[in-house]
């Protein structure tokens, strides 16, 4: 897959088969159209191209301290790259790109820059200056300027019945099982290890801390969850804390995550994990001892559960 950092980065003689929005979670209704796109562009010899925003376009209209995506921009990328795209466009959302009326958007990228033989887009998708045009309006265009326009129906959608939205809640929620199916994977936390209190390790239950610098990145309802990781390219299980540790008097939000049969130090590595199941809520003991007997248990429900896999 080719990456461009901009709509005017891409340049290719050959026509294309695109879609564009923001995919945030890649889910399983986002690979249908996905799924479509590629076939389309096969069955034509011409180019797929998916065109993404980033930042999210929410996020320069609107309060961006509200906005909390399930996936930093990176991870999308990785998402969109294992689809068997043929190019990937990211393009910087900002006030002077939301500007662009519907027939300014169509002629300048669709037409001129992505020579466009076809667009696949969803039955409710607006786009241009105020999100004024809708799926009438690029049908319109494509008799206008010469390309195709195909529509994903309503019934489509909703036999999927599955969005972005859908997926924060149900994260929010605690419902990993759910969020998961409407993903079609495990949700991933990506960040790097950091130091922490090293009270764990006191336990018995050495943790790895996870700092997430995307502010925007939504995390899990606090609580105890099933996680896997690839490390050094090795599959590892293991069990991890998000909330604010108050047995001990924690500061502040954490992730802190024990692996199990891993010895490795991570202090400063980047990892990706994958949220598996959720355990139980986050709880105050009254001691360290009830803390690690917990720990016990929930180590004993994981590996019963990962036995599974």
């Amino acid at each position: 897959m080719k990456k461009f950092q901009s709509l005017f980065d891409y340049k290719s003689n050959q026509k294309s088969i695109v879609t564009l929005g923001t995919f945030d979670g890649v889910h399983i209704g986002h690979k249908k159209i996905i799924e479509k796109l590629i076939q389309n562009s096969s069955n034509c010899e011409c180019e797929s191209l998916v065109l993404t925003f980033f930042p999210h376009p929410r996020m320069i209209l609107q309060d961006s301290q509200e906005i909390k995506l399930l996936n930093t921009i990176e991870e999308r990328i990785q998402l969109l790259e294992a689809s068997g795209l043929d190019n990937l466009v990211v393009h910087p959302f900002d006030q002077e790109f939301s500007r662009l009326t519907a027939e300014e958007f169509v002629s300048t990228v669709l037409v001129d820059q992505f020579n466009v033989k076809k667009i696949i887009i969803g039955y409710d998708h607006r786009f241009g200056r105020n999100r004024t045009a809708d799926i009438h309006d690029l049908i319109d265009f494509g008799k206008k300027y010469a390309f195709e326009v195909e529509q994903i129906s309503a019934q489509e959608i909703d036999e999927v019945s599955v969005s972005s939205t859908k997926i924060r809640k149900a994260l929010l929620e605690g419902n990993v099982a759910l969020a998961n199916e409407y993903l079609g994977y495990a949700y991933l936390l990506t960040g790097t290890i950091v130091k922490g209190k090293g009270i764990g390790r006191t336990i018995n239950f050495p943790t790895a801390n996870l700092k997430i610098e995307e502010s925007y990145k939504l995390i899990p309802k606090n609580g105890v969850y099933i996680i896997q990781s690839t490390i050094n390219n090795r599959l590892v299980f293991g069990m991890m804390n998000i909330g604010y540790n108050p047995t001990v008097n924690g500061e502040g939000q954490s992730i802190e995550i024990h692996f199990f049969d891993f010895k490795e130090n991570l202090y400063t590595k980047k990892i990706q994990i994958q949220v598996l199941k959720r355990i139980r809520d986050e709880e105050k003991f009254d001691s360290l001892e009830q803390l690690t007997e917990q720990l016990e248990k929930d180590k004993s429900t994981a590996l019963n559960y990962i036995h599974t896999l």
